[in-house]
């Protein structure tokens, strides 16, 4: 069950929604379109608007908005409510097939159509990339939904991408994204045989899985929320196995708490690791380097330099490609760090995120 919204657009000549009468010539010839598939449209409601003018026409539970704008934008909102077994009349031949009749009655400039976006559905099939476009995916299952002391868990099912991991709506990991992890842990370029490797946060389990697989001597993960491990450990196997189900073997254990705090306790028993993780926040999408989390990245930073060995490396995820005024941001608050550091990047195409990520590789200078 959904509300659907399938939206048009139209571009005409401005001078044709100035004036009444080929306005109202292209309003009769939106509506003979129309009625082709809603026979029993009725004009509803009308009137001038500062910028152009507006239409309401309606049939049954169908609402059809038009609005005409002095720039010469037409658009039109088609909306109704679809039950699971109910069939829409609009379905994607004749959605298509309205557009091209009505931009050749009207002779468009140019048109556009979107297939029907579907609100207040169970399943939400629309998640945001970091520059905020919107992209749905085929999400045809909720395996598991609850919301922790930290925040909301979901695990979906895609058709193309398997179980998919979602934390507060945005996309985490999938089953697909082996590259996701390679990527960060720089796997064939750092060595971590006989390496001590920290992971902060990690909750999914899938940076720890692979790890494990290069003979580290020994990893400790740190992670928060109890809640996202046992959701990964039912649902996610395919990329965290059962270091989840296990939380301690020979060459490694799981810590559940907060990683400020266990760092500082690191700090003072100045014990010191090859490689730290930063697998925790994204870094923010913000106008300046300000706010809580920015403060939270700092003092992560901060703290990791202080338990490295000299020689050692933080590695970590950043953010899409998309959003270079927040990589720079970020990449400023590591020359700001003391003593000086040195940094490389990488980026990888993430599946599941449907775009391309950078990912930061950090040592002393």
């Amino acid at each position: 069950m959904s509300a659907n919204t399938v939206l048009f657009d139209f571009t005409i000549d401005p001078s044709r929604i100035g004036d009444d009468s080929l306005r109202a010539d292209a309003v009769k010839l939106i509506r003979s379109e129309l009625e082709r598939i809603f026979s029993d449209l009725k004009f509803t409601y009308d009137m001038h608007t500062v910028d152009g003018y507006f239409v309401i026409l309606s049939e049954n539970k169908i609402l059809i908005t038009i609005r005409f704008y002095n720039q010469g934008l037409i658009t039109i909102n088609i909306e109704y409510y679809l039950e699971d077994a109910e069939e829409s009349k609009l379905n994607f031949d004749n959605i298509r097939a309205m557009e091209i009749l009505i931009h050749n009655k009207l002779n468009s400039i140019r048109s556009k159509y979107l297939p029907p976006i579907k609100r207040g559905a169970v399943i939400d099939v629309y998640l945001t990339s970091t520059d905020e476009r919107i992209i749905e995916y085929d999400i045809d299952k909720i395996l598991f939904e609850e919301r922790s002391e930290y925040q909301k868990i979901q695990i979906v099912h895609s058709k193309t991408l398997g179980n998919m991991l979602i934390l507060d709506e945005l996309q985490n990991i999938a089953d697909v994204d082996l590259i996701y992890t390679e990527t960060l842990m720089q796997r064939g370029i750092e060595n971590y045989k006989g390496k001590e490797i920290c992971i902060l946060g990690g909750g999914d389990g899938a940076l720890l899985y692979e790890l494990l697989k290069e003979e580290p001597k020994y990893v400790v993960m740190l992670e928060i929320d109890e809640l996202v491990m046992q959701a990964c450990n039912k649902y996610m196997n395919s990329i965290c196995g059962d270091v989840l189900e296990k939380r301690k073997g020979d060459n490694y254990e799981i810590i559940v708490g907060d990683c400020m705090d266990y760092m500082k306790r690191f700090i003072q028993q100045e014990r010191k690791f090859d490689y730290v993780f930063g697998d925790l926040t994204d870094i923010p999408i913000s106008e300046t380097p300000t706010g809580e989390i920015w403060d939270f990245i700092r003092s992560i930073l901060e703290h990791s330099f202080k338990i490295l060995k000299p020689d050692g490396k933080f590695l970590t995820h950043g953010n899409g490609s998309s959003c270079p005024e927040s990589l720079r941001m970020y990449e400023d608050q590591l020359k700001l760090l003391k003593p000086p550091v040195k940094f490389t990047t990488a980026k990888a195409f993430v599946p599941s995120f449907m775009e391309e990520w950078v990912f930061y590789q950090v040592s002393l200078a």
